[in-house]
């Protein structure tokens, strides 16, 4: 197996992860190991991910992890790599599409010194016209100044300042990612906890803005603009699912 392992999550996504994989399989740099964590699916995701596996220029692997939430699956995933040589992580979600400089540009980051790579998202354009798209874009801007400014984040024992974290697009060695004690082990959300984590062991965080990823909008259309900037401004997702797949 190889030293770079990028793991998928995935719950009931399969319509849209033969897409996520198949931007996998033309990444520019193929030296790594794919990872879906079926999270208990009813749809025949992990169906899907096997017929991929089988033709798969990558190799691929698909386990699953029957706990429920986000947060399991990851972690699962990241410590299955790890007990089989992993050195290097990536992570993103079967409702993404990462550009194909994507697992080249971690893969730079960490061996260039990095502990953690956080990515750039962009929408995607199959799913929101430019209108949909520019407010996915001002959402992740107000959520990244708010994310820096707010007090919480700003606190004695931080080595790192805070960054916008996409889980859906970052990259960590397996050394920290151990270091840190792993994902939290729950539902969504899950990403600013882990970025805290990080934080408070190490400095060598880096916002790598050549690693894309094209993000779903559908929890925009879900939550609608106004629930969708409270989720992503901390406020939960009220009575809507904090999950919606």
């Amino acid at each position: 197996m190889t030293a770079l392992w990028v793991v998928v999550p995935a719950f009931d996504e399969a319509e849209r992860i033969g897409a996520t994989l198949d931007a996998l399989a033309a990444q520019t740099d193929r030296d790594f190991t794919l990872l879906v964590v079926d999270n208990a699916s009813t749809d025949g995701t992990a169906e899907v991910a096997r017929r991929f596996a089988a033709r798969s220029p990558v190799p691929t692997l698909v386990i699953e992890e029957r706990c429920k939430g986000v947060g399991a699956a990851v972690d699962t995933g990241f410590r299955y790599a790890i007990a089989r040589g992993a050195t290097l992580l990536a992570r993103t979600d079967a409702d993404c599409l990462p550009r194909p400089g994507w697992v080249a540009a971690a893969r730079r980051t960490l061996t260039g010194g990095a502990d953690m790579a956080c990515g750039r998202i962009v929408a995607r354009r199959d799913e929101h016209g430019p209108l949909g798209r520019a407010g996915f874009r001002c959402l992740v801007t107000v959520a990244a100044t708010f994310g820096r400014l707010r007090p919480a984040h700003r606190e004695p024992g931080y080595r790192a300042p805070y960054r916008m974290h996409a889980g859906n697009n970052m990259a960590i060695t397996a050394g920290t990612y151990l270091a840190v004690g792993g994902m939290p082990r729950r539902p969504s959300p899950t990403d600013r906890e882990f970025l805290n984590r990080v934080r408070r062991h190490t400095a060598g965080i880096v916002h790598e803005r050549t690693m894309v990823v094209e993000n779903s909008t559908r929890r925009l259309r879900a939550y609608g603009l106004r629930r969708t900037a409270a989720w992503y401004l901390d406020r939960g997702s009220g009575r809507l699912s904090p999950d919606p797949r």
